[in-house]
């Protein structure tokens, strides 16, 4: 009886053939772990046994033999590169609907319209329809000298790529743009004007004039674009900017 008891482990359970603690022994460390640290976990039972100074239930003692391993697998993270470093890149693509312009020339966006810096005056006017592709130059050339016929002292801007014509302290009343097939051209008071220009707009008061290539010449009634523009220059205009 004695050698029985005597063979009996602290935890009151008994080794198996090899001498280490059976199913019931480590379901008794479990619940060591659980009352004396809060936790079943080895790894947090470790730890809390570690910082008490003692030895833990599995016989590692604290956790310096887990830490060494840790540290003996850690690798070696690569050195972070410089930014000087970095490899040259090939200049990007254009974007699709976007036209690539040389160096020095004025930018296409989509539809051909010019990109040109907002700007007041007659200057930046003649560069955007000095920009315009192909016969849209000679259709901004042509409105731009009918507007500065009919209208004497009119005011010039270019906002949002576009080319903007007004009476001082009274706002602008008309503007162009370059659409693919067309140029546009917008009367910002256009439904008090008679006849009303032909193309709607979603934007209140606002009518279009759409010219194809060929019109200026042949389809277009360049008395009534006339007409239209002495009614626009007497009506109050769009304080657009």
């Amino acid at each position: 009886m004695r050698t029985v008891l005597g063979s009996c482990n602290r935890y009151g359970g008994w080794p198996d053939r090899r001498g280490t603690p059976n199913r019931a022994t480590r379901t008794q460390l479990r619940v060591r772990n659980w009352l004396e640290f809060g936790s079943f976990s080895k790894t947090d039972g470790d730890r809390r046994a570690t910082h008490a100074g003692g030895r833990n239930p599995y016989g590692s003692i604290n956790g310096a033999t887990n830490m060494a391993k840790r540290i003996a697998n850690a690798t070696p993270k690569p050195a972070r590169k410089s930014a000087s470093a970095k490899p040259a890149t090939a200049p990007s693509a254009p974007k699709r609907g976007m036209k690539e312009s040389k160096p020095g020339t004025v930018k296409l966006l989509s539809g051909g319209n010019p990109q040109i810096g907002k700007a007041d005056g007659d200057a930046p006017v003649q560069t955007y329809i000095a920009a315009m592709p192909g016969w849209k130059s000679d259709v901004g050339r042509r409105l731009d000298t009918l507007i500065v016929r009919t209208v004497p002292g009119v005011r010039k801007a270019v906002r949002w790529n576009t080319p903007f014509y007004g009476i001082e302290g009274q706002g602008w009343f008309i503007a162009f743009h370059c659409i693919t097939k067309y140029v546009k051209v917008s009367f910002f008071r256009g439904t008090s004007l008679q006849p009303v220009p032909p193309v709607e707009s979603k934007v209140p008061n606002v009518r279009y004039l759409h010219i194809h290539e060929g019109d200026w010449g042949g389809t277009l009634d360049e008395e009534r674009l006339v007409s239209w523009i002495k009614q626009a220059a007497k009506i109050p205009g769009e304080e657009c900017f």
